[in-house]
């Protein structure tokens, strides 16, 4: 098995980060779409126009073809949004990493490289509602080399800085069909603390929700 090693963000790892977190953000369109599809409502609407349609068209090809537009556009446009909330971070803290993690105060940036390339990524801030904690960010890993204990050793990280700086707590959001994520998360030690809607009309409808966990320090 390969190695790897946590080190903090140097400028040429810039590619490599915003390429792992746009592949990470593009893995959701299928797991958000398949809680859209459980959703009762969403089985309501694919069941009355099916029906409508039949019994108006009295053949089942016209329905058939509906619903494959609709569950297309539906994917469409969810594919649509994760697309502009990865663009809107890269336009924003990703795209200046250096300035907005390694200069600021208590704030850091690590990479995780194996064989000379970078494979993982996170950061930290603080956190202005909670001055008690720094927020853990920008979490990634790339698929092939997920298993090998780097998220863990991103954590274990974020938390060891946390505590040196004085902070009693780490804490973080993640989507609720992050499942591995929450799973990471929950057998490293954070709590789910809480769990709300994200905010947007689609979210409220398909009931999508955030989750906050947060992790406590120990003084040592």
């Amino acid at each position: 098995m390969a190695t790897f090693e946590i080190r903090k963000f140097q400028e040429d790892d810039v590619e490599a980060v915003r390429d792992i977190f746009a592949l990470g953000m593009s893995e959701l369109v299928p797991s958000s779409f398949s809680h859209i599809l459980k959703q009762p409502l969403t089985q309501m609407v694919l069941m009355c126009t099916f029906c409508a349609l039949l019994t108006s068209s009295k053949s089942f090809l016209l329905p058939i073809l509906a619903l494959t537009f609709l569950l297309a556009s539906c994917r469409q446009i969810l594919t649509y949004m994760i697309n502009r909330t990865t663009e809107s971070a890269l336009k924003s803290d990703l795209s200046d990493i250096t300035e907005t993690y390694l200069k600021q105060k208590d704030s850091c940036f690590w990479v995780a490289e194996s064989e000379g390339r970078v494979v993982g990524s996170v950061a930290c801030i603080p956190n202005e509602d909670m001055p008690e904690c720094l927020e853990l960010m920008r979490m990634s890993v790339h698929p092939s080399h997920r298993g090998m204990g780097i998220a863990k050793a991103l954590c274990r990280t974020v938390a060891e800085f946390t505590r040196d700086r004085g902070y009693a707590a780490v804490h973080l959001h993640t989507s609720m069909v992050a499942t591995n994520a929450q799973k990471l998360y929950e057998h490293y030690g954070f709590e789910k603390i809480k769990e709300a809607v994200a905010p947007g009309f689609l979210a409220k409808i398909t009931n999508f929700t955030v989750i906050e966990y947060k992790l406590h320090l120990q003084r040592g």
